[in-house]
């Protein structure tokens, strides 16, 4: 069984999506969510969904025996879903390539530090750009740096707000996350044929 432990620090719509999608799953199961702040609505979502949770501090984060504590636990793969922390190098090394990310854009554009949330969607509407989207990715010790496994686009409107167009973005990312990570877990690639698109919708 692979046992992924969700990283999460905000209102937690993919990390539940995760959590409802792995319920029951053959080969895949959420073992607990980890938090970095107190006040997230993720940590009541995940508890009133059975699920594990784990608040942490920043010291906690950067040091040997939270690593520790999850390879205690057997955890195989780290999620970031709405995490806003750097990954650090210690944790990097030792899940190297078992840690994915999703990021509300089109990377390599609209990422690094301080490029979340709305941020990133009033970037991309002040940019003019006539699309935007997701991307699924490797992490790495740099913000929105590692290998893409996935990217899927959608509209930007003209008339277009932060909120609309995070609304769309929302729905690429309850969609994709998971199958995304799925496939990548269970075959090491991520390589969909049409037939995989259509069974998504």
């Amino acid at each position: 069984m692979n046992k992924l432990a969700i990283f999460a620090s905000g209102a937690g719509s993919n990390a539940l999506n995760l959590i409802e999608y792995f319920k029951g799953h053959q080969s895949v199961a959420i073992d607990a969510v980890y938090c970095n702040r107190q006040d997230a609505p993720v940590i009541g979502k995940a508890r009133a969904a059975g699920v594990k949770v784990v608040l942490f501090s920043k010291k906690d984060f950067q040091s040997e025996a939270f690593i520790r504590e999850l390879k205690e636990r057997g955890t195989n793969w780290i999620i970031l879903a709405g995490f806003l922390w750097l990954v650090p190098l210690l944790m990097v090394k030792t899940w190297r390539g078992r840690i994915i990310n999703i990021h509300p854009a089109l990377l390599p554009d609209f990422g690094g530090k301080g490029m979340f949330g709305h941020h990133v969607h009033e970037s991309v509407i002040k940019s003019g750009r006539s699309r935007s989207g997701i991307t699924i990715h490797l992490v790495d010790d740099h913000y929105d740096h590692g290998e893409t496994l996935f990217q899927a686009t959608c509209p930007v409107m003209k008339d277009d707000t932060s909120e609309t167009l995070a609304s769309r973005i929302h729905l690429l990312e309850h969609k994709w996350f998971p199958v995304v990570i799925e496939r990548y877990i269970e075959r090491g690639s991520v390589d969909f044929s049409q037939a995989d698109v259509d069974a998504s919708l």
